[in-house]
């Protein structure tokens, strides 16, 4: 009579598995959580470039229209809303010129005060029919009123130190808090949130929201 051997083939243990198992969610965690890190360093970098662009295109306004983008004289001081500008006169003013022939008069009033408009284009990514920054929303043909935004999706805050338009009656300080002489722009940072009045240093431990992940000019 013939006996035969059962060949037993080694097999993994329920804590083996467990342990494994365990290791594997370890390690993912670990990818992600890296992931993030990575992707919130580049958002950061991305915002210092597209600070720079703006800045850059604010100073060859100023060079030719002997101002910077003016915010109004009863501008928020947080900032807030005057993102627009930054579309409207480093972009679209130059763009609307372009597209039209030989314009009779191009001017804009604002409260009853003329200024020139820009004929040219400062900052070509601010295109929204290519966003090639993804700072403005995709449009197929650019149009006002459009917002500037940063790599987490918040509105630049820009405000400046002379308000329009300045005369006897209306004061010229548009923002008494503004760090700059000529113009602060800065991004609020992931956590969506920005008071200058309230210090660099500021953070609420209740909200997680502070000042101190802003991204700025000053």
């Amino acid at each position: 009579m013939k006996t035969t051997r059962r060949s037993h083939q080694p097999a993994f243990t329920l804590i083996e598995l467990l342990a494994v198992i365990t290791i594997i969610v370890i390690l993912a965690s670990l990818v992600v959580s890296s992931m993030g890190f990575v992707t919130e360093r580049q958002n950061k970098e991305k915002a210092k470039v597209q600070i720079a662009l703006l800045s850059r295109g604010l100073e060859e306004y100023k060079l030719d229209m002997g101002i910077y983008p003016l915010t109004p004289a009863t501008s928020n001081t947080d900032g807030t809303n005057n993102s627009g500008l930054l579309y409207e006169m480093l972009f679209y003013e130059g763009y609307d010129y372009v597209k039209q022939s030989s314009p009779a008069t191009w001017t804009k009033t604002i409260n009853g005060v003329t200024y020139a408009k820009s004929t040219k284009i400062y900052i070509k990514d601010l295109d929204p029919s290519s966003t090639r920054q993804g700072w403005v929303d995709l449009v197929s043909v650019p149009v006002l009123p459009t917002t500037v935004k940063d790599p987490w999706g918040n509105e630049y805050r820009y405000r400046t130190a002379v308000g329009y338009p300045p005369s006897a009656t209306l004061p010229a300080a548009a923002n008494a808090a503004t760090m700059n002489p000529d113009f602060d722009l800065w991004s609020c940072g992931k956590d969506g949130y920005s008071d200058p009045s309230k210090g660099a240093d500021y953070y609420d431990s209740a909200t997680k929201k502070g000042n101190r992940d802003d991204i700025k000019n000053f």
